[in-house]
């Protein structure tokens, strides 16, 4: 391929190519706007856009919504994949994320422990709206913020790092972190069951060294209130009091579905064939659907 000795930022420029086309590639599911749905893929895409040439970003996004990345493996924490661009042979591919240590690990478990809404929303397979913050305590970031943070190569000519078919695998893995957040936790050293156990761990210690009161505590006495028989009230048995009328119930899905399921996970003498949470969830799901029906009706 003909190459100019133009300079861009340290870089030699080329002048714009026709990808072959392939079939069967894989292509991002938005062919439109923000490609991923979630707060956490987008946010990961913003860093990419942060570091990395704006023509070349966008020849990238268009490699993936045409089906360009042929194929994606992550692999002890590293991506790779191949990238059909203007030459027969695809490009390799290779992204990794600089691997947090082990202190920094621990203190952003810590960190995470002391909120329990973060177990049960992980577990859940969603990423808590504040999870960066206790990445900030441990003094690193979830998501990469600096070109050093990445760590990648691509087979291709361009001297650009990151170049538009890195971009193009980088957009793909943002609409994977829709599925799977936890591929970013992989990419940072972590697996979900890692974090989870370490969570428990903590949480579990944290339980164990609350002391007992030193004084024993005794509920007030409240006086006795004067009623009349039951016998003289059973025709308004069912009827509410004034102090009631002003009264409303909402009902309202929890924040996280089977949030004590999923924080708990299976217990040890469970041997069922299917996943503990799938067949208990369920039953809840019913439990609940014939509660609703009897409190309020059919359409209630």
């Amino acid at each position: 391929m003909a190459r100019r000795r133009y300079y861009r930022d340290d870089w030699y420029y080329f002048p714009p190519s026709q990808p072959i086309e392939v079939e069967g590639g894989i292509k991002a599911k938005s062919q439109r706007g923000q490609i991923g749905k979630t707060w956490w893929a987008g946010r990961w895409i913003r860093a990419l856009e942060a570091i990395m040439d704006s023509k070349r970003l966008a020849r990238g996004r268009r490699y993936a919504r045409k089906g360009q990345v042929l194929e994606i493996n992550e692999q002890a924490g590293v991506i790779t994949a191949r990238v059909q661009g203007s030459r027969r042979t695809p490009y390799n591919v290779r992204i990794e994320i600089t691997p947090l240590s082990d202190e920094e690990w621990d203190k952003v478990v810590e960190a995470m422990a002391e909120q329990a809404l973060f177990a049960a929303k992980l577990l859940a397979g969603e990423m808590p709206p504040n999870i960066e913050e206790a990445f900030a305590t441990a003094g690193v970031s979830l998501f990469p913020g600096r070109s050093k943070d990445l760590v990648t190569s691509c087979s291709c000519p361009d001297w650009a790092n990151p170049c538009k078919h890195i971009a193009a695998v980088y957009f793909l893995l943002g609409e994977r972190f829709d599925e799977d957040p936890f591929l970013l936790f992989r990419l940072r050293g972590r697996t979900k069951e890692q974090i989870m156990e370490a969570l428990r761990a903590k949480r579990a210690a944290g339980a164990a060294v609350i002391a007992e009161p030193a004084t024993p505590y005794e509920p007030e006495q409240t006086p006795a209130v004067e009623s009349a028989p039951l016998e003289a009230s059973l025709d308004r048995y069912w009827d509410l009091g004034e102090d009631l009328d002003d009264f409303r119930v909402t009902i309202a899905p929890p924040p996280v579905e089977a949030a004590v399921l999923k924080r708990l996970g299976a217990p040890p003498f469970w041997e069922g064939p299917q996943d503990f949470l799938s067949s208990l969830g369920a039953i809840y799901a019913a439990v609940t659907a014939r509660a609703m029906e009897q409190a309020f009706g059919q359409n209630g």
